[in-house]
């Protein structure tokens, strides 16, 4: 009889391609990947550490699929592990893997199948010291769209982020290996690639940076209909970058740009590398070249020595750019970075400031679909959501509620765009398969 295997993802959608590399190659061993259950032989938890909430949600799930199952065997990987190496201690816990090299999970995991009384597994790598990109492949996918991991580490070292400390140096994948990759996604009938990475924009394979790896994937993958970036940061949008998205039209029309704050001081407190005149600067540039793209965002809110005063610059700032969306996360001291040691903002004013960048978000998000109505536009879709009704993507990101046409299912198809429903959603009626 096949073991099951019980999967769990926390994180970042560079958790959720690696943890689908480990499915993948589970799967080819005879494995059975399964929902965490009682009858699951083993866990694997691939946790996230951004914040100490990430730290505790690990926790609070290591200690969950242990009493879930005593006695199934329990693997930690991942950021958690990689900060918190005496996660081995906790109870359960046989298998505690960190970055860099995560296939380790599945070596260890048979040799504990073969040997339930063997000691616990460990390995955590000095990771600041490991400069080799893991050799991590997916072949099949949950959703219609793929992602791809092409990048690790990052160097940013902004004061609030722990991430440098738990992912190392940035490391890339060879442009070969993307292209074959992606070759094989489109080839399987995928529509959309997803460009995924810690700091997707330091990208770098011998001469090839992110814009070159783009202009190469464009130029040599036939049948890719989307190409979509993760996210990116304001500084690295480079020229070659701008004349993509002048002259191509399989880039998507959305980037995600985290500002962080729109205020130069806070921005200097978290040693960010740029200020809201470049941001501003570099924004209209991408305009004047797609001036209905959808730019999304990232916020945090009650960092250490925001004032109020510095709280209203930002919320002037984004009313200024006009972003389509705000991911808003209230400031969260991260234990092992700079800013943890920083005065900090109390917690009543860190939400009542959450709370307005949060209604913001919803207007930004109305004024920008408002534009869109009766208009046609292009949209993948990606399932049903019941009887009547599909849901998809355009390639601004617009999420996009359809009558239900099996037809259309996992297709790139053209729409008209009716009217707006709950949470921002846009109404269409298809118009016909591209």
């Amino acid at each position: 009889m096949k073991k099951k295997i019980g999967f769990i993802t926390l994180g970042c959608k560079v958790n959720i391609y690696e943890s689908n590399a480990l499915k993948n190659e589970l799967l080819k061993r005879n494995y059975d990947i399964v929902e965490p259950s009682k009858d699951c032989d083993a866990f694997i938890i691939n946790t996230c550490s951004v914040t100490n909430m990430a730290d505790a949600k690990s926790r609070r799930m290591i200690h969950r699929l242990h009493h879930m199952n005593p006695a199934a065997i329990l693997c930690v990987m991942g950021c958690y592990s990689q900060t918190n190496p005496e996660a081995l201690q906790l109870e359960g816990v046989d298998i505690l893997v960190g970055n860099g090299n995560k296939l380790e999970v599945i070596n260890f995991l048979e040799d504990k199948f073969i040997d339930q009384a063997i000691e616990k597994k460990i390995k955590i790598l000095d990771i600041l010291q490991h400069h080799a990109y893991e050799k991590l492949e997916v072949t099949s996918y949950d959703h219609s769209r793929a992602f791809v991991k092409i990048e690790d580490g990052c160097e940013n070292f902004c004061t609030y982020c722990i991430i440098p400390y738990a992912r190392g140096p940035v490391r890339s994948k060879p442009v070969q290996a993307v292209i074959e990759e992606i070759r094989r996604i489109v080839t399987s009938g995928y529509q959309e690639v997803v460009l995924a990475g810690i700091h997707t924009g330091r990208y770098q394979d011998s001469k090839y940076s992110l814009s070159g790896l783009v202009q190469k994937i464009m130029g040599e993958v036939q049948g890719l209909k989307r190409l979509r970036l993760s996210s990116i940061e304001i500084n690295e949008i480079d020229d070659q970058f701008l004349e993509l998205m002048k002259s191509s039209k399989i880039l998507a029309d959305h980037l995600h740009l985290p500002l962080q704050s729109g205020s130069d001081v806070i921005l200097t407190k978290m040693e960010r590398k740029y200020d809201t005149l470049f941001f501003k600067e570099k924004i209209e540039k991408i305009k004047k070249v797609r001036p209905d793209i959808s730019i999304t965002t990232d916020v945090i809110v009650g960092f250490p020595y925001e004032t109020d005063e510095e709280f209203n610059r930002t919320v002037q700032f984004i009313e200024e750019i006009g972003f389509s969306k705000l991911h808003v996360f209230p400031y969260s001291v991260r234990r092992g970075t700079k800013a943890a040691s920083m005065p900090q903002i109390e917690e009543k004013k860190k939400k009542e400031r959450t709370v307005k960048l949060i209604e913001l978000s919803r207007k930004l998000e109305n004024t920008y679909a408002s534009q869109f109505i009766g208009k046609t536009v292009e949209v993948l879709v990606e399932h049903a959501l019941d009887q009547i009704k599909m849901i998809g993507h355009s390639s601004n990101y617009l999420q996009v509620v359809m009558p239900l046409e099996a037809k259309y299912l996992g297709k790139n198809i053209l729409v008209k765009i009716e009217n707006i429903i709950e949470d921002n959603k846009v109404y269409a009626l298809p118009i016909a398969e591209i």
